[in-house]
């Protein structure tokens, strides 16, 4: 009887990192997330420990690594807001913390309100609040 074993992705790869301007140890954090562009996953610098988003299909299909780093910015971003809606996938700017975020998945709260996790660039991941009304309950 043959045991099969999976393989196992690699934890870790190498990419460019611009605060420390050269090619660094990058930790995946997180989950890999869905989109239309293929699968995005958030990378953190083992030496400076800023995160960057990078396509997991890029870097499996290119040599060229700096290619598969997903520029996201606050310009391209929904901006955060409590009472809205967003799907998984969406990129979000909060504007409180200064930081752009993705959402990786929707939850429902113990008091049946619904919230998002978001991953964010550099406070890593957070739940927060979304489709939230202020009608009172009589």
């Amino acid at each position: 009887m043959a045991i099969k074993r999976r393989s196992r992705r690699a934890k870790y790869l190498t990419l460019y990192s611009p605060f420390l301007m050269k090619e660094t140890k990058h930790e995946l954090i997180g989950e890999p997330i869905e989109t239309e562009k293929g699968r995005h996953q958030w990378a953190r610098c083992t030496r400076s420990r800023h995160s960057q988003l990078v396509n997991l299909d890029a870097i499996e299909a290119e040599v060229d690594k700096s290619r598969a780093v997903v520029h996201i910015s606050r310009e391209d971003a929904l901006k955060y807001s409590p009472k809205e809606e967003y799907q998984i996938g969406d990129v979000i700017f909060h504007s409180i913390w200064d930081d752009v975020g993705i959402v990786r998945a929707k939850e429902v709260t113990s008091t049946g309100g619904k919230a998002i996790l978001v991953q964010f660039e550099k406070n890593s991941e957070k739940r927060l609040i979304e489709n939230f009304s202020t009608k009172i309950r009589r």
